[in-house]
């Protein structure tokens, strides 16, 4: 019988290592948890100018064809503009996508366009945004912001591990939308699992997107932006569930 994998695709500035804690307990259920590092973020030779939403796209359905069976994709933050890409290209080949205080974006639509729309009605939404130092191609995250952003409620010593391994994030991966039908990925099943007390996608930006991409099943925890650091047994809790419901629907 094929296994069953679980693609976790990391969001801006971070890597494949954001899911180090939970992948011990998805193959402790019997999954295969793959978590690779996006093109262009340092662990490989793609220059940052050379980075592409498509190419991002490529790189995960260049994995997915090399494994046999559904996948389940799992996008942390900006990282679901790509699992979004992912499941309109492919979706015979996915079970399911979840969104983890991710991007599920309407058709066409960008973050910043979400975002002035929100603060056009008195919302604050700016996030890392005023915190981010610009670099040729892209830009990167000062440590101590992103400790009072991404990580406040994360351990004090995961929380300065993973402030010291974010990286130049590429414009070209961070600053795009996706087009998607109702016929391809509109069509999968989706998880999306809010962060209560996020300071970078804030409650308020994910629920208008919860309210503009309805349909996802939603899970609410009371933890930051990385619920993989804070709160990562509620998470894993939250997507196994939802894994375990979308597999005997398949069955």
């Amino acid at each position: 019988m094929p296994e069953t994998h679980v693609i976790l695709i990391h969001g801006a500035w971070a890597g494949g290592w954001v899911w180090d804690g939970l992948l011990p307990t998805l193959r402790d259920a019997g999954y295969r948890p793959h978590a690779p590092d996006l093109i262009g973020n340092g662990a490989d030779a793609v220059a940052p100018g050379e980075v592409t939403l498509e190419g991002y796209r490529e790189q995960i359905l260049a994995l997915i064809a090399a494994l046999d069976g559904k996948v389940h994709l799992v996008a942390h933050s900006g990282g679901g503009l790509t699992a979004t890409a992912v499941g309109e290209a492919a979706p015979e080949r996915i079970a399911s996508v979840s969104y983890v205080a991710g991007m599920m974006l309407p058709s066409g639509l960008g973050f910043a366009e979400l975002c002035a729309q929100l603060s056009a009605e008195g919302e604050d939404v700016a996030g890392i945004g005023p915190y981010l130092q610009p670099v040729d191609g892209g830009s990167r995250v000062p440590p101590q912001a992103a400790r009072e952003i991404f990580f406040h409620d994360a351990p004090d010593e995961a929380a300065r591990c993973a402030a010291e391994r974010l990286v130049m994030q590429p414009d070209g991966g961070r600053q795009v939308s996706v087009q998607w039908s109702a016929e391809r990925f509109g069509r999968l099943p989706r998880l999306y699992i809010e962060a209560r007390a996020d300071r970078s996608v804030t409650l308020a930006a994910q629920r208008r997107m919860q309210q503009q991409v309805p349909g996802a099943q939603v899970v609410s925890l009371a933890c930051g932006h990385v619920p993989q650091l804070a709160a990562p047994d509620h998470l894993a809790s939250a997507l196994l569930g939802f894994f375990a419901q979308t597999d005997s629907f398949l069955a």
